[in-house]
């Protein structure tokens, strides 16, 4: 039987913690994600940390197109000789964050693309915001984070689990939970409970948004210090430019109370709140 463990023998190869690896092994699991992923025979598949390349290999019997991402060189080798009899399967070497998901999406399909991975915890939200900024491209992202960072990408606003990605992710994607998976189910077993989150790109934003860029600062202000109010931490930052009068008018224009604080604005609040703020001349 083809196991991850079987795999690393006879390569003899053992994992890396520093590059977080920690391979998903359970059958039940994979099947259950490759029935989330609802792979079709259009498809172009990116998948993050392919690792042995099990899931990959399942992908390739579905998928028009896949990717195979995996910074470890040693990775590269066994899925090479691995997914040799799969011509429509591309490896590459690379760091998922200098990796241009434009490339791929333009280069190898003509629809948009469906990302798939069991991502390293200790840079996850840095991956997370790579691939948000290239949402257009996208149509759905199912990764596998620790259970705490999952907790936060769908909390509600009001808790102590809401903060940036929460935002950013509601804005730009819908967002579920789908499964929780156990640290026995992976080897070597992590320290952490794992969560599977699916996030279908939108079309559009929840609402309009006229400057990113100034959205993503407003947001990130916002939650710059949790137990201070909105209008304490915008007036407290210098990234706007903006003078304090004008900000505590584009909050009235929005309808939005200074005193509260940032963990209780809905997405759509922040992006009314950027769009309101861009209208007024920078000092």
């Amino acid at each position: 039987m083809t196991t991850v463990r079987n795999i690393l023998r006879d390569f003899g190869i053992r994992p890396i913690k520093s590059l977080g690896q920690s391979f998903l092994e359970d059958n039940n699991v994979i099947n259950k994600i490759l029935v989330i992923s609802d792979v079709r025979a259009d498809d172009t598949i990116v998948e993050i940390g392919a690792g042995v390349g099990i899931m990959t290999e399942l992908f390739a019997r579905k998928a028009k197109k896949v990717v195979a991402l995996d910074i470890d060189p040693r990775m590269i080798g066994i899925l090479r000789e691995r997914l040799a009899d799969y011509p429509h399967v591309d490896v590459i070497h690379a760091n998922v964050l200098e990796y241009d998901f434009s490339f791929a999406g333009t280069r190898l399909s003509s629809r948009k693309l469906k990302i798939i991975g069991n991502i390293p915890y200790n840079i996850s939200s840095q991956i997370l915001f790579h691939l948000l900024a290239y949402r257009h491209g996208i149509s759905s992202m199912i990764l596998m984070f620790q259970k705490e960072l999952a907790d936060r990408l769908v909390a509600k606003p009001g808790t102590k689990d809401y903060g940036i990605p929460t935002v950013l992710v509601s804005m730009y994607t819908e967002c579920s939970r789908e499964m929780t998976i156990p640290r026995s189910c992976f080897y070597p077993q992590p320290t952490v409970t794992s969560s599977v989150i699916k996030m279908t790109v939108r079309g559009n934003p929840l609402i309009g948004i006229h400057d990113h860029k100034l959205f993503h600062e407003i947001v990130k202000a916002a939650f710059s210090k949790r137990r201070k109010t909105l209008l304490n931490n915008l007036r407290s930052s210098h990234v706007f430019g903006y003078s304090e009068k004008d900000i505590i008018a584009s909050l009235q224009d929005a309808g939005i109370d200074g005193k509260r604080r940032g963990e209780t604005l809905t997405a759509e609040e922040f992006g009314k709140l950027s769009n309101v703020l861009l209208l007024k001349e920078k000092t």
